[in-house]
């Protein structure tokens, strides 16, 4: 890998896969879910996975990061995989490993899950992958694998970052200066992809169902929790329990998914009956 001493020099590695594991040298993903905004995505994720939990559960884990979601379905008894890219991220979910937590820790690519057997898993999650893959061949090669591990009655979740949030957030909690910016077309507010890359709900739907994921539900997975993160963080144990009560209210209603940091799709492989039916009545 390239010299890196500064984040800048992470955006000029032209190498993908390089700069990804640069950038999380430089940005801590295991302290990211530790306030009390930041939570709500954690708390939000996990309420709609228990949905599709079951007995003796296989999950995978691609994309895993520093182990959030791995170590919780772990403790509580499932079955985890974890794949993850990035040295950085490895070595910090290596440091939290113990012998009575039963995770299959891998280093690898979500394009590539070779190593895994077709239909293996109950759940998978793909929860980082489509943060970062800019190329539109490699997003549909990692849903694609998602797919192809997934067992065919099972469930598959896939988030992405939204265009029209993050527009927003970059703006009033990042850089005051940002709308000035040349870092999105000022026409059409499509943000520009780097080391992230941006979808609207629009194209993350879209994308899916071509691929052949029946979409089950639809989730703002954190809402406007970094846009009011003073507030929220600022708040008592019983207004935030409140709050997170108000987002489960609210995080599923279909006009308000666009306006969330991450959204998430969760989904399964469309029945090969019902491929067969709608290519007969489209010819």
């Amino acid at each position: 890998m390239s010299e890196v001493k500064s984040f800048e020099d992470v955006l000029k590695i032209e190498d993908e896969l390089e700069r990804i594991s640069a950038m999380y040298e430089f940005y801590n993903e295991d302290a990211r879910l530790s306030s009390k905004a930041a939570r709500v995505e954690f708390l939000i994720t996990v309420y709609i996975i228990n949905r599709y939990l079951k007995p003796d559960c296989k999950i995978m884990d691609i994309g895993a990061g520093a182990g959030e979601y791995s170590f919780h379905f772990a403790r509580n008894g499932y079955d985890v995989t974890a794949v993850e890219l990035t040295d950085a991220n490895i070595k910090a979910f290596e440091a939290k490993l113990s012998p009575e937590i039963n995770i299959d820790l891998h280093q690898g690519n979500a394009c590539d899950l070779s190593k895994f057997r077709d239909g293996e898993f109950d759940i998978v999650l793909v929860f980082g992958p489509l943060y970062h893959l800019s190329q539109e061949e490699d997003q549909r090669k990692c849903i694609r694998e998602a797919m192809r591990v997934c067992k065919d009655d099972g469930v598959i979740l896939f988030t992405f970052l939204s265009n029209d949030m993050v527009l927003l957030t970059a703006n009033f909690v990042e850089n005051p200066d940002y709308f000035k910016s040349d870092l999105y077309d000022h026409e059409t507010f499509k943000l520009k992809d780097g080391v992230f890359v941006f979808f609207t709900v629009d194209k993350a739907r879209k994308m899916l169902l071509d691929e052949g994921i029946e979409i089950l539900t639809e989730v703002a997975q954190d809402g406007l929790s970094e846009l009011l993160a003073d507030g929220i963080n600022a708040m008592d144990d019983k207004s935030y329990e409140q709050y997170l009560k108000y987002h489960l209210y609210a995080c599923e209603k279909p006009e308000l998914l666009g306006h969330s940091n991450h959204i998430l799709f969760v989904g399964k492989k469309r029945c090969k009956n019902e491929e067969i039916i709608e290519k007969r009545l489209e010819q």
